[in-house]
Protein backbone atom coordinates (compact mmCIF):
# COMPACT_ATOMS: atom_id res chain seq x y z
CA UNK A 1 0.00 0.00 0.00
CA UNK A 2 2.78 2.44 0.91
CA UNK A 3 4.57 1.67 -2.35
CA UNK A 4 1.44 2.39 -4.42
CA UNK A 5 0.90 5.70 -2.59
CA UNK A 6 4.53 6.75 -3.18
CA UNK A 7 4.24 5.86 -6.89
CA UNK A 8 1.11 8.00 -7.18
CA UNK A 9 2.86 10.94 -5.52
CA UNK A 10 5.83 10.65 -7.88
CA UNK A 11 3.74 10.23 -11.04
CA UNK A 12 1.03 12.83 -10.54
CA UNK A 13 3.23 15.95 -10.26
CA UNK A 14 5.16 14.96 -13.40
CA UNK A 15 1.95 14.54 -15.33
CA UNK A 16 0.59 17.85 -14.08
CA UNK A 17 3.74 19.61 -15.28
CA UNK A 18 3.89 17.87 -18.67
CA UNK A 19 3.02 21.15 -20.44
CA UNK A 20 4.27 24.50 -19.21
CA UNK A 21 3.39 27.77 -20.89
CA UNK A 22 6.41 30.02 -21.34
CA UNK A 23 6.23 33.50 -19.88
CA UNK A 24 7.37 36.35 -22.14
CA UNK A 25 10.64 36.50 -20.18
CA UNK A 26 11.23 32.77 -20.61
CA UNK A 27 10.40 33.03 -24.31
CA UNK A 28 12.84 35.92 -24.77
CA UNK A 29 15.58 34.02 -22.95
CA UNK A 30 14.93 30.93 -25.07
CA UNK A 31 14.93 32.62 -28.49
CA UNK A 32 17.20 35.69 -28.39
CA UNK A 33 20.08 35.29 -30.81
CA UNK A 34 18.72 32.01 -32.20
CA UNK A 35 16.94 30.69 -35.25
CA UNK A 36 14.08 28.26 -34.63
CA UNK A 37 12.73 25.93 -37.30
CA UNK A 38 9.06 24.97 -37.13
CA UNK A 39 7.13 21.97 -38.43
CA UNK A 40 3.42 21.28 -38.66
CA UNK A 41 2.20 17.70 -38.90
CA UNK A 42 5.74 16.55 -39.75
CA UNK A 43 6.23 19.02 -42.63
CA UNK A 44 8.40 22.16 -42.65
CA UNK A 45 6.36 25.26 -41.79
CA UNK A 46 9.01 28.00 -41.67
CA UNK A 47 11.83 29.43 -39.59
CA UNK A 48 12.30 32.52 -37.49
CA UNK A 49 15.46 34.34 -36.51
CA UNK A 50 15.11 36.17 -33.20
CA UNK A 51 17.43 39.09 -32.72
CA UNK A 52 17.97 40.98 -29.50
CA UNK A 53 15.55 43.84 -28.92
CA UNK A 54 12.58 41.64 -29.87
CA UNK A 55 13.23 41.98 -33.60
CA UNK A 56 12.73 38.95 -35.84
CA UNK A 57 12.83 37.67 -39.39
CA UNK A 58 10.31 35.05 -40.53
CA UNK A 59 11.28 32.81 -43.44
CA UNK A 60 8.53 31.06 -45.38
CA UNK A 61 9.10 27.58 -46.79
CA UNK A 62 9.64 29.13 -50.25
CA UNK A 63 12.70 30.96 -48.86
CA UNK A 64 11.19 34.46 -48.87
CA UNK A 65 11.48 36.48 -45.68
CA UNK A 66 9.67 39.23 -43.85
CA UNK A 67 10.89 41.46 -41.02
CA UNK A 68 8.95 41.71 -37.80
CA UNK A 69 8.98 42.33 -34.10
CA UNK A 70 7.32 40.67 -31.15
CA UNK A 71 5.75 41.91 -27.96
CA UNK A 72 3.90 40.41 -25.02
CA UNK A 73 0.25 40.73 -24.12
CA UNK A 74 -0.03 39.08 -20.71
CA UNK A 75 1.39 35.56 -21.33
CA UNK A 76 0.96 35.52 -25.09
CA UNK A 77 3.60 36.42 -27.65
CA UNK A 78 2.36 38.60 -30.51
CA UNK A 79 4.13 39.32 -33.79
CA UNK A 80 3.75 42.21 -36.21
CA UNK A 81 5.34 41.87 -39.65
CA UNK A 82 6.12 44.52 -42.23
CA UNK A 83 3.71 42.95 -44.74
CA UNK A 84 0.77 43.14 -42.30
CA UNK A 85 1.54 45.83 -39.69
CA UNK A 86 -2.05 46.06 -38.42
CA UNK A 87 -2.70 42.33 -38.07
CA UNK A 88 -0.85 40.93 -35.06
CA UNK A 89 -0.47 37.18 -34.78
CA UNK A 90 -0.57 36.03 -31.15
CA UNK A 91 0.80 32.70 -29.99
CA UNK A 92 1.11 30.60 -26.87
CA UNK A 93 4.50 28.94 -26.56
CA UNK A 94 4.81 25.85 -24.38
CA UNK A 95 7.35 23.31 -23.26
CA UNK A 96 5.86 19.84 -23.30
CA UNK A 97 8.11 17.04 -22.12
CA UNK A 98 11.21 18.87 -23.39
CA UNK A 99 9.79 19.87 -26.78
CA UNK A 100 8.67 23.40 -27.63
CA UNK A 101 5.32 24.06 -29.28
CA UNK A 102 3.52 27.13 -30.60
CA UNK A 103 -0.19 27.48 -31.16
CA UNK A 104 -2.28 30.48 -32.05
CA UNK A 105 -4.38 31.97 -29.31
CA UNK A 106 -7.70 30.14 -29.18
CA UNK A 107 -6.32 26.84 -30.53
CA UNK A 108 -6.40 23.76 -28.29
CA UNK A 109 -3.29 21.84 -27.24
CA UNK A 110 -2.49 19.10 -29.75
CA UNK A 111 -4.55 20.67 -32.54
CA UNK A 112 -3.47 19.95 -36.11
CA UNK A 113 -2.47 23.61 -36.53
CA UNK A 114 0.02 23.42 -33.65
CA UNK A 115 3.66 23.99 -34.57
CA UNK A 116 6.62 22.16 -33.07
CA UNK A 117 10.15 23.50 -32.91
CA UNK A 118 12.02 20.85 -34.87
CA UNK A 119 15.48 22.34 -34.33
CA UNK A 120 17.34 25.50 -33.41
CA UNK A 121 20.72 26.99 -34.21
CA UNK A 122 22.63 30.25 -33.99
CA UNK A 123 22.89 30.82 -37.74
CA UNK A 124 21.17 33.70 -39.54
CA UNK A 125 18.59 32.90 -42.18
CA UNK A 126 19.60 33.01 -45.84
CA UNK A 127 17.06 35.53 -47.09
CA UNK A 128 17.15 36.79 -50.66
CA UNK A 129 17.58 40.55 -51.06
CA UNK A 130 14.83 42.73 -52.48
CA UNK A 131 14.19 42.62 -56.21
CA UNK A 132 16.28 45.39 -57.72
CA UNK A 133 14.90 45.31 -61.25
CA UNK A 134 16.80 46.18 -64.41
Amino acid sequence: MKRRYLTMILVLPGHALAEKQLSPGEFEELVSGKTLYFEQNGSPYGAERYRYGRQSTWQYTDGSCVEGQWYAIEDTICFIYENSPFSPQCWIFTNRDGDYFARTVGTQEGAASELIVSREDNEPLDCPGPDLGV
